[in-house]
């Protein structure tokens, strides 16, 4: 009995830790954003509107 509950201890402890630094890297991830002209997604006519502005 004791050696199963050591086993589910530590593995416990390994997915608690792996959730820790799956976080962790989550949230040192860099987000970047695209600027107007470069957006794809943009309607064309918004493009328009865009260029004109400048």
């Amino acid at each position: 009995m004791a050696i199963i509950m050591t086993i589910s201890f530590i593995i416990i402890a390994v997915v608690i830790l792996l959730s820790v630094f799956t976080v962790n890297k989550g949230y040192q991830f860099k987000h970047t954003i695209d600027p107007i002209e470069n957006n794809p997604h943009l309607p064309p006519e918004d493009r328009q509107k865009e260029t004109n502005s400048k």
